[in-house]
């Protein structure tokens, strides 16, 4: 592909895209659309809920519509991008996307490294290699991946070591393919941050990053801000948030953390509501994402 007609043609999208927002040039740089690794942080959606029965064209669109230029695509879902599909079929997905001022920001899988049962355990790890193969093929930049337990019939301590270990593999596979391993912050004990520091301080390879997930054991003891602290050094490119008027959790207190370590990334919306038209519903959280980023940075 010529990389310069490229960048040509998705610099005029981007731009049409931010005109049809009605965004004056003088108000929102234009570096600030699909740019988010130089600009702070920048709102997405994971196709968990809201997206999961949108075929490809359609979610495009959809986002395009409601002003969301990221997407995590979701695991079987009606998008239908898996590893199933041919060669030729994921140079189309590719080129949808870069035809489209949304970027396709990775795939999100459901692999998980805590089985006892080495063949099972290898069965995750060889789909996980699979599936970053095919994050390349389609212009994506990494794959989420989870731990999901410990298994109370296996010492704690063997299970962490196992998983890293697993991070630690397919992070260096990923690193020859030029994607990340998104680890989500996800399952019954390996949620808790301790565990997911434990977990951590026996990965070694670079490519393997933390995906914070806003989940109520976040505010356990010792709070927020110090089990935050605990694991930053981990952050990747992406978070994931529920909506953002629901429930309790401290948004703002979580936002300010980013704020204060100049986070890079993408606030990737997971919802877990039913709205009656989602189009709007991404309008409404992408406004509130403003809101928040706005109230973090000290804008008026």
């Amino acid at each position: 592909m010529n990389i310069l007609k490229h960048n040509s043609r998705r610099d005029f999208l981007l731009k049409s895209f931010a005109a049809s927002l009605g965004l004056a040039a003088g108000s929102l740089p234009f570096e600030t659309i699909g740019a988010p690794q130089k600009n702070g942080m920048q709102f997405g959606l994971v196709t968990y809920q809201w997206g999961r029965d949108w075929d490809l064209p359609t979610l495009i669109k959809n986002c395009e519509s409601a002003g969301i230029l990221g997407v995590e695509l979701r695991t079987q879902h009606a998008h239908g991008v898996e590893t199933s599909l041919s060669g030729s079929e994921r140079l189309e997905v590719k080129k949808r996307f870069e035809d489209s001022p949304v970027t396709c920001l990775g795939y999100g899988s459901n692999f998980e490294y805590h089985s006892p049962d080495p063949k099972i355990l290898r069965d995750n790890i060889q789909q996980t290699k699979a599936y970053i193969q095919l994050c390349q093929d389609i212009g994506a930049t990494g794959i989420k991946v989870k731990p999901n337990t410990l298994p109370a019939d296996v010492p704690k301590e063997k299970t962490i070591a196992q998983i890293a270990s697993s991070f630690n593999e397919v992070g260096k596979f990923a690193g020859d393919y030029g994607q990340l391993v998104r680890v989500e912050v996800h399952g019954h004990l390996t949620q808790e941050l301790p565990v997911m520091k434990a977990i951590f301080d026996q990965v070694t390879d670079p490519n393997v990053k933390i995906c914070w997930n806003c989940n109520p054991e976040d505010l356990n003891d010792p709070g927020l801000e110090a089990n935050f602290n605990s694991v930053k050094k981990w952050f990747g490119d992406t978070v994931h948030v529920r909506e953002f008027n629901e429930g309790d959790y401290p948004y703002q207190e979580l936002f300010d953390l980013f704020a204060g370590m100049d986070y890079q990334g993408w606030i990737l919306m997971e919802a877990r509501t039913e709205p009656n038209d989602r189009v709007e519903a991404l309008k409404e959280q992408l406004q509130l994402f403003k809101n928040l980023r706005a109230n973090s940075l000290g804008i008026v």
